[in-house]
């Protein structure tokens, strides 16, 4: 228990250690926020296809990751309806909009199956899931931290404000952590459904939103090597663990 509560931290906490960037940094390009969503997109991707996936299919069947996968996709695009991306440049003269209010809510919502997927990775048979999924969700909440607090400023939040309001936005996965974890531990037969729902989700925010907006600015090039980059720096770091 204690090991999925201090993962499940460690791994909401690191959307604040990326918006901490925030009280240092006067501005980004579109380059740098394009970058790393493509270096998030890259170690989700190997989290997801090497991780989870291999773990449910151990554990289950073909059919369960069938079932819990599209259960993950319908579920993400049930959210994703209706939803605002971050529109960084964007810029009012008040202190939070409705359109800012619904971004905020819809990043805390995304954040959810996150935490799920760290709690019922702590719950498999492999004892080293866990720690790995937690890793991965923690290094890819870090750019999404900073992305949240430069959208804040934009919105003329305070920097102390943004970060604090970012850093609070991943604070729901520590309760949906602690959730998927227990619903897991008191059915047992939930936790192959469960990593390939988390494997549906993952999936679903890459190839509908990570990937695409990395690439939408006509930088390409320099969002494929980012992406490159963070799939063999989580390969890399799945073998040292």
């Amino acid at each position: 228990m204690w090991e999925v509560l201090w993962g499940s931290i460690l791994s909401a906490m690191s959307t604040g250690a990326g918006a901490l960037l925030i009280l240092v940094m006067k501005g980004t390009t579109q380059r740098l926020r394009d970058m790393l969503l493509a270096l998030s997109s890259g170690i989700m991707i190997v989290a997801t296809t090497f991780s989870l996936i291999p773990e449910a299919m151990k554990q289950g069947s073909v059919w369960v990751i069938t079932a819990g996968v599209l259960l993950g996709t319908a579920v993400l695009a049930l959210v994703e309806k209706g939803v605002p991306h971050l529109p960084i440049t964007r810029k009012v003269n008040q202190v939070l909009d409705r359109k800012a209010i619904l971004v905020l809510a819809a990043i805390t919502l995304h954040n959810i199956p996150e935490g799920l997927s760290v709690g019922v990775s702590y719950a498999s048979e492999d004892q080293s899931l866990g720690g790995i999924i937690a890793l991965a969700i923690g290094l890819q909440n870090a750019p999404e931290g900073l992305m949240v607090a430069l959208f804040l400023v934009t919105q003329e939040i305070s920097r102390w404000k943004a970060f604090g309001i970012a850093t609070l936005t991943g604070a729901v996965e520590i309760v949906s952590s602690l959730l998927g974890y227990g619903l897991a531990q008191t059915v047992g037969s939930l936790v192959p459904y469960g990593l390939s729902f988390a494997a549906g989700a993952m999936l679903f925010i890459l190839f509908k939103e990570l990937i695409p907006e990395s690439q939408e600015n006509g930088r390409e090039l320099s969002a494929t090597f980012s992406f490159m980059s963070g799939f063999l720096l989580m390969l890399i770091l799945l073998q040292v663990l």
